[in-house]
């Protein structure tokens, strides 16, 4: 298991945030060709971005190329794939033959670079699963929730109340494939405490973790994904008493007056995995 509880993205424009990411805390970086370097920067920002994935250490560095259809998409595709990241996000992926064809574009690439597809319209919702599971170099669904949005004519409001429903359709889509899956970015960066909410609700819906979009919100991030300590004590206690009603012959156990079963077991085992990975234990 790799910790995503906090993913950010970093404009790859931008040479001073590109050194600053290597002091943050953020379990994942995305260093952006998109959104965040203006149509005249794009070339000169794929060459930095490419040059730089391989200074963060063992940290999981990946690169979000140009959709299809821009200008830059290709070109970006094969430079990512050159560059070797951990994987190469692709925004606006909405259907299986996207998905293979950003797999034949990265046939060059290392078979440690992974595909993270970006599920950001009605129509890629409703083909998430079958997204998911097109190829197993897809390793990672990210919500583009800004844009899911946009395409929904949907207002974005606390709480998220019109995107509850695409949300959950993708968390049920990463859960029948097995991928993990990490919610979308949180936009008033003042606003600490909305931000702690969403993550909460976030985790609640089985989100693995988040992306982000500015430093400040790596902390917080880390935090709420994480188990706390007293989740990791009573996983441990529901593991060894499960163990205890084993050995005499139970198939169930009780602890805090709560019925326990196997699927609380794998819930405990996938908490104290999490902590363990996160201490890099």
């Amino acid at each position: 298991m790799r910790p995503r509880r906090s993913v950010l993205y970093m404009p790859g424009a931008n040479e001073r945030a590109l050194e600053k990411a290597k002091t943050l805390p953020a379990d994942a970086l995305i260093l952006d060709l998109e959104d965040a370097v203006a149509p005249d920067a794009k070339v000169a920002a794929r060459e930095r971005v490419c040059a730089a994935v391989g200074s963060y250490g063992t940290r999981e560095v990946t690169i979000r190329v140009n959709g299809a259809g821009t200008p830059w998409h290709a070109d970006d595709l094969r430079a990512a794939g050159e560059a070797g990241p951990s994987a190469v996000v692709v925004p606006k992926v909405n259907s299986v033959d996207e998905v293979h064809a950003i797999e034949k574009a990265l046939s060059h690439a290392p078979d440690h670079t992974a595909i993270w597809a970006m599920i950001e319209t009605p129509v890629a919702v409703l083909n998430c699963s079958a997204i998911a599971a097109a190829s197993d170099r897809l390793t990672v669904l990210v919500l583009g929730t800004n844009d899911l949005a946009k395409e929904l004519v949907a207002a974005q409001v606390p709480g998220r109340g019109p995107l509850l429903g695409p949300l959950s359709m993708c968390v049920l889509a990463a859960r029948a494939t097995g991928r993990v899956i990490l919610d979308g970015v949180f936009n008033d960066v003042r606003d600490a405490a909305g931000f702690a909410e969403e993550c909460r609700q976030g985790r609640d819906f089985g989100f693995d973790g988040k992306t982000l979009i500015h430093p400040g919100q790596v902390e917080p991030c880390n935090e709420i994904f994480a188990p706390s300590a007293a989740e990791v004590e009573h996983a441990h206690r529901v593991i060894a008493a499960f163990e205890e009603a084993g050995r005499e012959g139970r198939g169930v156990a009780t602890v805090d007056g709560r019925m326990i079963e196997n699927l609380h077991v794998a819930n405990a085992e996938r908490t104290l995995a999490l902590a363990a990975a996160i201490s890099g234990g």
